[in-house]
C-alpha cells in the first residue's frame, strides 16, 4: 500500500522538498540581484545555470555502471544545499557587480525593453558562466572529482554533525531566547546561521522516510519548529498565556492573556512578549530561557529511546495549532501527544514566577 501511494503521490515530494536546492539556488540569485538593483530574473537564472555547472550528470547504479547525461535528484536536494548557497551568493555578487560596471551590450531606445534587458544581461552572464566553467574543470580533472563532494565531505558533513548534537541545539535555544529577552529577534539571527545545517538533517529525514530506512536523526528543522515554536511562539507561551488569562488574580495579566490566547494558539506571541512584558522582566527571564531548554531535552530523550517517532522531515508550517503539528510532523499520534505533555511541563515551569509576579503587583499596591 505504501509503494501503490509513493507512485501516485511521490512526484508531488520530488517536484517540491527533494529539489529544494533550485529554489535555494535561484532565490538567492534573484534577490541578491534585486538588492544591487539589477534585473533580477536574470542573476537568480545565472545563478542556478552557475550551480549545474558544478553538478555532475551522472549517476553509478548499485552495479556499478556509469549511466550518463542524467541528473541525480539527491544533488539537487540535502547533498547539494550547501554548494548551491556558496554558489548563488558568488555568481549573483559576480553578476550584479559587472552590471553595475557598465559591462553590457546597450541596445538602441527603439529595442523593446525585454530584448535590450537580454542583451544587456549577456556579457555578464558569459564572464560568470565561464569562471564556474572553469573551476569545475580544475576540480575535475585536478582532483578527479566534483566540488559537490568536495563542499559535502569538506563542509558539511562536519556542519551537519554540529548542528544534530544535542547539546549546540540547546545552546542555540539559549541565544534565541536569551536575545529575545533583550528585545532581538532571536529566531532570525541564530536561526539565520543553524537553519541551513536544521534544514540539511530535515531532508535527509525526508529521504530515509520515502526510502523505508530508518530515519537518521532526531535534530531536524521540524523538531525545532514544532516543538519548541509549536507550543505558542519563541518560549512556547501557550501555557503562560493560558495561566495568565485564567488563573492570575490581576486584570491587566488577564487581558494581556486573554488577548493574546487567540494568536498563541497559532504560536504567533509577540502580544504577550511586548505586552506582559517578557523584554527586559527580570522576574520571568529564568522561566523564558529555561523552559525551551528542558523542554527539547526532554524531547530529545523520548524521540532517542523510541517512545516517540523524529520527526519524518515533513516541512510543517509553524502556525500549525498544537497537537495537529505534532502529528504531522512524526506522522504519528504520539507526536500530539507529546506535544500536550511539554504543554503541561511548560506550564509547571512557568506558573510559580507568574504567582511571584502577581503578588509583586500586590506589594506594589
Amino acid at each position: 500500500m505504501k509503494a501503490l501511494f509513493n507512485e501516485l503521490l511521490g512526484s508531488g515530494q520530488s517536484a517540491t522538498m527533494s529539489i529544494m536546492t533550485v529554489f535555494v539556488t535561484f532565490g538567492i540569485g534573484y534577490y541578491l540581484s534585486k538588492s544591487y538593483d539589477v534585473e533580477g530574473i536574470f542573476g537568480g537564472a545565472i545563478s542556478f545555470a552557475s550551480f549545474l555547472i558544478l553538478t555532475p550528470f551522472f549517476v553509478t547504479s548499485d552495479s556499478g555502471e556509469t549511466i550518463l547525461s542524467v541528473l541525480s535528484l539527491d544533488r539537487l536536494g540535502a547533498k547539494g544545499m550547501f554548494l548551491g548557497m556558496i554558489v548563488s551568493f558568488i555568481a549573483a555578487e559576480i553578476y550584479s557587480r559587472t552590471s553595475r560596471k557598465g559591462w553590457q551590450i546597450k541596445m538602441p531606445d527603439s529595442v523593446p525593453p525585454a530584448v535590450a534587458k537580454s542583451f544587456a544581461a549577456l556579457i555578464p552572464a558569459i564572464l560568470t558562466l565561464s569562471i564556474f566553467t572553469a573551476i569545475n574543470a580544475i576540480v575535475t580533472v585536478g582532483l578527479n572529482t566534483n566540488l559537490h563532494d568536495v563542499i559535502y565531505n569538506i563542509i558539511q558533513v562536519p556542519l551537519v554533525g554540529l548542528g544534530s548534537s544535542i547539546w549546540a541545539t540547546l545552546l542555540a535555544i539559549f541565544f534565541i531566547q536569551f536575545l529575545w529577552f533583550f528585545g532581538l529577534h532571536g529566531q532570525i539571527l541564530v536561526n539565520s546561521v543553524m537553519d541551513p545545517v536544521w534544514n540539511t538533517l530535515m531532508f535527509e529525514n525526508l529521504e530515509a522516510y520515502k526510502a523505508g530506512e530508518h530515519l537518521p536523526h532526531i535534530i531536524t528543522k521540524p523538531l525545532m519548529e514544532v516543538f519548541t515554536v509549536g507550543l505558542g511562539g519563541s518560549g512556547m507561551t501557550l501555557a503562560a498565556v493560558i495561566i495568565m488569562a485564567f488563573f492570575l488574580r490581576k486584570k491587566q495579566y488577564r487581558d494581556v492573556g486573554r488577548l493574546a490566547l487567540g494568536a498563541g494558539i497559532f504560536n504567533v506571541n509577540e502580544p504577550v512578549i511586548f505586552g506582559l512584558p517578557i523584554v527586559l522582566n527580570a522576574t520571568i527571564l529564568i522561566p523564558w530561557v529555561i523552559a525551551p531548554i528542558i523542554v527539547t531535552a526532554f524531547n530529545y530523550f523520548v524521540m532517542a529511546i523510541g517512545i516517540v517517532p523524529a520527526p519524518t522531515g515533513v516541512s510543517v508550517p509553524w502556525t500549525v495549532p498544537i497537537f495537529f503539528s505534532g502529528i504531522i510532523a512524526t506522522n504519528s499520534l504520539a507526536g500530539g501527544l507529546l506535544q500536550i505533555v511539554d504543554f503541561i511541563l511548560v506550564g509547571f515551569i512557568w506558573y510559580p514566577f507568574l504567582r511571584m509576579l502577581d503578588k509583586q503587583e500586590d506589594s506594589a499596591l
